[in-house]
């Protein structure tokens, strides 16, 4: 009788571990879809700010990390407005820029390249072109599968913090991380990945949006004695 009972109880004792481990696995997939759910949703609340804008402004500091080559920073501002008009005008190194005018994106980088400027026509999508704010908020669930890291701020102002890892093998990089300003849904830091093995982070302070890009912000002026290359 008391060997029955025991076989009884260890059985209810396995039968109760079981449900309690079914009911954790039922709570980790719960939550493990929540937090998809809820990537998707703060990302793609950022791309409807993003593609809302008439012009996008802000200061940039920007940080290229190679194990090879070694770590490099930069800083200056950055422009935006449409799809097609787009610069990063640099401050560090003075005079540098990365300038798309609505017909060529012209590359000008003395610092490493002296005495020319690259110029290419702007890709049929200009999503694909050097604005990497274009590359991360343009349909964004549909090119990137996406993962919520954690909630924390940029320069004081509350943030997510949203993985993006490309659906498309051809993209240029591995993973991409966002912090997205709670208030107004925009980019505030980006960390990149890209294949090469490059480490890119874009921190932006002073954004202002849908305010008039200055005049000729968008025109590149070859400077004397500087050779254009086309691409």
């Amino acid at each position: 009788m008391k060997a029955g009972r025991a076989g009884r109880t260890g059985r209810s004792g396995r039968t109760c571990l079981l449900l309690t481990a079914l009911t954790a696995t039922t709570a980790l997939l719960a939550a493990s879809a929540h937090a998809q759910a809820s990537s998707d949703t703060i990302i793609e609340r950022a791309a409807r700010a993003y593609q809302q804008l008439s012009s996008f402004q802000a200061d940039f500091r920007q940080v290229i990390a190679d194990s090879m080559i070694g770590t490099f920073e930069s800083k200056g501002r950055l422009l935006q407005a449409g799809t097609a008009s787009f610069a990063m005008r640099f401050t560090d190194p003075n005079g540098e820029a990365i300038v798309m005018d609505g017909e060529y994106i012209w590359i000008y980088t003395p610092s490493t390249t002296p005495g020319q400027v690259v110029r290419t026509p702007i890709p049929k999508d200009a999503t694909y072109g050097p604005n990497v704010l274009a590359w991360l908020l343009t349909k964004p669930v549909e090119r990137y599968r996406t993962r919520y890291l954690r909630e924390d701020a940029v320069g004081g102002r509350s943030a997510d913090v949203v993985e993006l890892a490309p659906l498309d093998p051809t993209l240029p990089f591995r993973t991409a991380i966002l912090w997205i300003d709670r208030s107004d849904n925009l980019p505030r830091r980006l960390e990149i990945q890209e294949k090469t093995g490059t480490n890119r982070t874009l921190v932006l302070t002073g954004v202002m949006i849908n305010r008039r890009p200055p005049p000729n912000a968008f025109t590149f002026n070859v400077p004397s004695g500087v050779r254009v290359i086309e691409q």
